[in-house]
């Protein structure tokens, strides 16, 4: 059986972590069998109504956004007080680490392997192209003023750089020369229109962007049918997180993961750009080789919608021995 992947164990470059709020210092240690040093860190809280909170090692400890809001980064001196060597630290921020709340932590290792790369820039307000160090295109672009109040902007190489969505909102895909430039990224540069809200002259901007590597991770589109019998997504590997966007229409971007139910047909959402608590949908099967859809919610499979997607894998349909995965 061929190989399918170059990276055998994905727990080294993306793991989820659930844990409870204690209200003060509060060391996480990964669960994987592999020690994660993380460069992006998410939380949300499951149990009740909050923000997500994003922290990365390029802004620094404490300095956090909001996937959900457009507000400016701010420095929470009691949220995540250290990025460790396999794990993060908390403090007593009722965001983060309010006692006896449950969360959810989405981590990942900032690498050229895994297709992840982290950057910043000083606006200037005038299109041009920002080096990046993926030696490869990138297929998803996520942008933001650290500055000012502005919205999040996604690029989706399924659409193009033709289009952009402000991902705090439940925004459909748009045109919007002036913010990715209609210029298609490189293995080397990527461009900004003139847009202030992403460009502005002397503010900081921060960009995630990855790349898809087989075995490991996948930035694609799908077609809905329309059917509880949903579409099947092949992604070459079994996923561990599956984050899903409606292209065309005003729908949230859900979330899904590996963790926070363990079992198919019980697979709770989260919103990314929301502040709602954890919901029992049970609409997205993570399958040995790819997702399956279980409903026909226009959220997620309207019949002939185009659906965008970031997946990553617990584990490789076959490692580069030959060795097959278990379904869930």
């Amino acid at each position: 059986m061929a190989a399918y992947t170059t990276i055998d164990d994905p727990e080294k470059f993306f793991q989820t972590k659930l844990y409870t709020g204690n209200g003060g210092t509060n060391a996480i240690t990964f669960d994987g069998t592999s020690n994660l040093s993380p460069d992006f860190v998410w939380l949300k809280m499951r149990s009740n109504a909050d923000n997500h909170t994003l922290f990365n090692t390029t802004s620094g400890v404490g300095e956090r956004l909001f996937s959900n809001l457009g507000q400016v980064e701010s420095t929470e001196s009691t949220s995540l007080t250290a990025f460790g060597s396999d794990g993060f630290t908390l403090g007593a921020d009722a965001i983060a680490n309010a006692n006896t709340e449950t969360y959810v932590s989405w981590n990942w290792k900032e690498s050229a392997t895994s297709g992840f790369d982290i950057v910043t820039f000083t606006g200037n307000q005038t299109a041009r192209t920002i080096s990046h160090s993926l030696s490869a295109k990138p297929e998803w672009l996520w942008i933001k003023n650290r500055e000012k109040d502005e919205s999040w902007h996604t690029q989706h190489g399924a659409l193009g750089a033709t289009k952009t969505a402000e991902s705090n909102t439940t925004g459909a895909f748009g045109t919007g020369s002036t913010i990715w430039n209609d210029t298609e990224p490189t293995t080397s540069v990527f461009s900004v229109g003139n847009n202030g809200n992403i460009n502005e002259t002397d503010s900081g901007i921060l960009v995630y962007l990855w790349t898809s590597k087989q075995g490991y991770s996948k930035f694609k589109s799908y077609t809905g049918n329309g059917s509880a019998d949903g579409s099947f997504i092949y992604t070459g590997f079994k996923p561990a997180f599956v984050m899903i966007k409606a292209s065309a229409a005003a729908k949230n971007w859900e979330m899904f993961d590996n963790k926070r139910d363990g079992f198919n047909q019980s697979n709770d959402t989260i919103y990314a750009n929301a502040d709602t608590a954890e919901g029992a949908a049970g609409r997205c099967n993570l399958l040995s080789n790819g997702f399956k859809l279980t409903t026909a919610s226009t959220h997620l499979n309207t019949d002939g919608g185009v659906f965008v997607y970031m997946a990553f894998a617990e584990s490789p349909f076959v490692n580069s021995k030959g060795v097959p995965t278990n379904a869930r």
